[in-house]
C-alpha cells in the first residue's frame, strides 16, 4: 500500500530538453526530468523509450547534444562515470557487478580504501563504517564474507552502501527487483524510504506498475525519446500512465483466446532429484497453457530445464506424445518436439553479437543446409518468415540481435522454436524486463499458439501474468507442487497460500494431473 511521503525538498537532478543521438539514430529528442530531495521517483515508459540513455547520460556515460543539465541546482556534463560519481551520483542496476573474490567490505571501499597513519589500509575502520552503513539501513549483512554466492538482493543492497559510503546525493535504481523475491523486494523498499528520508532523490525505473504505486511519489513518463508527463501518483491511474507511455489503449493486457483442449502433449511422471525438486508430475495438453507459479527460488525453472534436458534429474520419466524422452539431452527434446524459451533470454536464448536471421534459424539450420552448405538467401527468406509473423521491429534480418530491445530479443528466441515445428513450448518468465505495450503482444502470440493447438508450459513470477493466461496453473514450493488449479479456481488469494504453505491445496476443478 502507498506509504505517506514527507515533503520533497529542492531539485536534486534537473533535465530540460535534453537530446541525443547515435549518428542517424535518435535516442532522445525532448527529454525532461526533475527529481528533488526526499522524494522517489519513477521513471516509466516502453523499452526504447530512451530512458537507459537518459540514465547513461546522468551517470557521465554519455554526454547530451543540447538541453540544460543540472545536478544539485549547478550546470553540469560529465566526461566520465567517475566525474558522475565523485559528484554524489549512483547508479544500482539490476545485476550488480561485484568482485567475487573480495570481501563485502572490500567491495564497498574499493579503490578508496581509508589508510592509517603508517599509510597501510585501515580494515578496521572499513569494517566499522560498513556495519556502520548497514545499520543506518537496518539490513544484516556480514562485512567479512566474500561476495562470491551472494544473492542478487544483498549485492544491491551493497551497491547502496557503496552510494552511501561515497555520500550519493542522488540514486538510480534501474530494474532492481526483476531478479528478487516478494521478501527481497520489501527489503529493497525499506532501504529505498530510509534514504529518502536522509534527504536523498531517488530515480526508480521500473515495468512494474503495483512497485511505483507503492513506493513512489512521483512518476514521469517518456515515450519515443520525449517527455510526456510527470504527476504525483496519487493523481494518476495505471491506465492513465499505460496510454501515455505506448500512446493508444492497452484495453487487454491478458488477450486470452479460447481453445479447443486436445490429447496429452507432455507427461511428467515423478520427476526427482534431491535438493532440488521432488515427485513432480503433471500433463500439458494441445491447445492448453499450463502455469508454473511461485516464489522465487521454488524450483519452476530447474524443473523447466529438466524437462528441456538442460538439467539432469536423478527419477522419474519425461515423454512427449506418448514416447519417453532421454533425460539430459537437449537434442533428444528438441528432436521430440519441445522447444524452450530460457529465463535469461541474453545469456542462454541468443547469440547477442549475431544478426537476426542467424539467431532465428539457429536451431533448424542444419535443414536448411544443402549438400552441407546454408545459403543466406535460404537463411533470411526462413527468419524473414518468423520475424513478419511475430513481427519484429527492425531495420534489416543482418542487424545485430543485441541491439534490438528487450521485447524484439524475446521474439526472435520464441521465433528461433516456432521455426522448429515444437509439439511442445517452454517459456521460462515470457515478459520478463519487457514494457507493457509489448507485453500484451506476447500475451496475445502465446494465445494464438495455445489456439493453433500448440501445449504450452509457462512460468512466470509474475502472478497477474499465470492467473490471466493460464487455462491450470501448478504451484511449486520448494521442489514440490503443493496445489493444481483450474483457471477458474485459481485466485491471487490461493495461489500465494499455497506457494508459501506446504500442505498441499486442490482446486475444485484442478485435482487431475
Amino acid at each position: 500500500m502507498p506509504i505517506t511521503q514527507p515533503v520533497s525538498g529542492p531539485p536534486v537532478l534537473e533535465l530540460e530538453q535534453v537530446s541525443k543521438s547515435f549518428g542517424s539514430v535518435v535516442a532522445l529528442t525532448s527529454a525532461t526530468l526533475t527529481v528533488a530531495a526526499n522524494s522517489i521517483h519513477a521513471l516509466v515508459g516502453e523499452n526504447g523509450a530512451g530512458k537507459s540513455t537518459l540514465v547513461k547520460i546522468v551517470a557521465g556515460l554519455y554526454q547530451r547534444d543540447s538541453g540544460a543539465f543540472r545536478f544539485r541546482g549547478e550546470p553540469v556534463d560529465f566526461s566520465s562515470t567517475a566525474a558522475a560519481k565523485q559528484a554524489g551520483i549512483a547508479v544500482i542496476y539490476q545485476e550488480p557487478t561485484l568482485f567475487p573474490d573480495l570481501t563485502v567490505t572490500e567491495n564497498i571501499f574499493m579503490g578508496r580504501q581509508p589508510k592509517d597513519r603508517f599509510g597501510r589500509i585501515d580494515r578496521r575502520a572499513m569494517r566499522a563504517e560498513a556495519l556502520g552503513i548497514f545499520a543506518r539501513l537496518s539490513v544484516s549483512i556480514d562485512p567479512d564474507r566474500l561476495a562470491e554466492g551472494l544473492s542478487i538482493a544483498d549485492q544491491q543492497i551493497i551497491e547502496i552502501a557503496k552510494a552511501i559510503s561515497l555520500d550519493a546525493r542522488l540514486l538510480i535504481m534501474d530494474e532492481p527487483t526483476a531478479a528478487l523475491s516478494g521478501v527481497e523486494v520489501e527489503r529493497l523498499f525499506q532501504v529505498a524510504r530510509s534514504l529518502r528520508d536522509e534527504g536523498r532523490g531517488l530515480v526508480f525505473i521500473s515495468h512494474r506498475f503495483d512497485e511505483v504505486f507503492a513506493l513512489c511519489d512521483t512518476v514521469t513518463v517518456m515515450r519515443d525519446g520525449a517527455y510526456v508527463s510527470t504527476d504525483a501518483v496519487t493523481d494518476v491511474t495505471e491506465d492513465e500512465i499505460v496510454r501515455r507511455m505506448v500512446g493508444r489503449e492497452v484495453s487487454n493486457l491478458f488477450p486470452k483466446q479460447p481453445a479447443t483442449i486436445g490429447d496429452v502433449v507432455l507427461e511428467v511422471q515423478g520427476l526427482s532429484t534431491p535438493g532440488v525438486f521432488h515427485d513432480v508430475s503433471f500433463t500439458v495438453r494441445a491447445g492448453e497453457i499450463v502455469g508454473l507459479a511461485g516464489l522465487v527460488g521454488a524450483g519452476r525453472s530447474e524443473i523447466a530445464r529438466a524437462v528441456f534436458g538442460v538439467d539432469d534429474y536423478r527419477t522419474g520419466s519425461v515423454s512427449v506424445l506418448g514416447r519417453a524422452v532421454a533425460k539430459h539431452d537437449p537434442g533428444a527434446a528438441m528432436r521430440a518436439g519441445i522447444g524452450f524459451v530460457p529465463e535469461d533470454r541474453r545469456k542462454q536464448g541468443l547469440v547477442l553479437d549475431s544478426s537476426v536471421a542467424r539467431n532465428t534459424t539457429l536451431a533448424i539450420r542444419e535443414s536448411l543446409a544443402r549438400w552441407g552448405f546454408l545459403r543466406s538467401r535460404d537463411e533470411n527468406a526462413a527468419a524473414a518468415l518468423w520475424a513478419s509473423r511475430l513481427e519484429v521491429k527492425t531495420n534489416a534480418l543482418d542487424t545485430l540481435v543485441g541491439t534490438l530491445s528487450g521485447g524484439n530479443q524475446q521474439k526472435v528466441v520464441i521465433a528461433k522454436w516456432l521455426a522448429t515445428a515444437p509439439k511442445l513450448l517452454v517459456i521460462d518468465e515470457p515478459t520478463r524486463g519487457i514494457d507493457v505495450g509489448t507485453k500484451s503482444e506476447v500475451h496475445r502470440l502465446i494465445s494464438e499458439l495455445a489456439g493453433q493447438g500448440l501445449a504450452i508450459l509457462m512460468i512466470s513470477s509474475e502472478l497477474p501474468e499465470v492467473l490471466g493466461m493460464a487455462d491450470r496453473v501448478l504451484v511449486v514450493r520448494e521442489g514440490r507442487i503443493t496445489a493444481r488449479f483450474d483457471q477458474s479456481d485459481a485466485t491471487s488469494e490461493n495461489v500465494m497460500y499455497a506457494a508459501t504453505h506446504a500442505a498441499g491445496v486442490d482446486g475444485a476443478a484442478g485435482v487431475a494431473a
